[in-house]
């Protein structure tokens, strides 16, 4: 029993952590008057997969190898298929041309990266399979890629940056949140992967 009160609190603090971590992160790039297409393709992007980050290098930390694939793999999925999908059959989803010709194959390509470099069975032919350091190395060598790619696209549509309703907060509570964001992450984590 205590078991599951572990596993449902460590959620509940991945999630509040998360919210408040993008929430605290936003009102402090807003301050800085960074633009929102910055926030949305960064701070969001990764203030909402950093709960996957922290469960995974906690879990990897002490050999739970199987959470950390079975997380980032199941979380892909349900936020393509169960996110999308719900959100499409309340309002029908915009995708730009841009999206279809560049971040779509970019998703597709890491799904594909990661398959090859997970199938040692197959591809090498040996007695197991495993995402060694060097296909670590490789799979963040296409992240700098991505993230370039951003960066490149942001400023390519340099947008004039509108008032956000973030400005009106002060500094020291952007940086609270962001404090009480990464505890409630780090904490969480531990509970999570623990229970």
């Amino acid at each position: 029993m205590i078991t599951y009160f572990w596993l449902v609190i460590g959620f509940g603090l991945l999630i509040g952590g998360a919210s408040l971590l993008v929430d605290g992160a936003s009102r402090l790039a807003s301050r800085l008057r960074v633009s929102d297409l910055v926030i949305g393709l960064t701070i969001v992007a990764f203030g909402t997969s950093t709960p996957e980050l922290v469960v995974n290098i906690y879990a990897a930390i002490n050999g739970n190898t199987e959470i950390a694939i079975g997380n980032i793999l199941g979380s892909n999925i349900v936020n393509i298929l169960l996110i999308l999908g719900v959100s499409a059959v309340i309002s029908p989803l915009i995708v730009r041309e841009e999206t279809v010709l560049k971040e779509i194959p970019l998703s597709f390509l890491a799904a594909v990266i990661l398959g090859v470099l997970a199938n040692d069975l197959f591809i090498d032919h040996l007695t197991y399979s495993a995402l060694t350091r060097i296909d670590g190395f490789v799979l963040l060598s296409f992240f700098l890629i991505f993230i370039y790619y951003v960066f490149s696209l942001v400023q390519n549509q340099r947008r004039r940056s509108t008032t956000s309703q973030y400005r009106l907060h002060g500094l020291a509570r952007a940086v609270l949140f962001i404090v009480l964001g990464l505890a409630g992450l780090y904490i969480g984590a531990q509970w999570v992967v623990t229970g």
